[in-house]
């Protein structure tokens, strides 16, 4: 699944570099550093105060 993973991150991120969308090459980026969709400063969607 890992490899999966960075392999969807990696063409997303070379189609971004092509068609010079910085949005999908930073998805790409992102995907294949593992980071989830949609996460922001604090790495979690808003609302989910469940305790670790």
């Amino acid at each position: 699944m890992d490899a999966d993973r960075k392999t969807k991150g990696s063409l997303k991120e070379a189609i971004g570099k092509i068609t010079g969308d910085k949005a999908v090459e930073a998805e790409g980026a992102a995907q294949k550093a593992g980071i989830p969709a949609g996460a922001g400063k604090a790495g979690r969607p808003a609302g989910d105060v469940s305790k670790r």
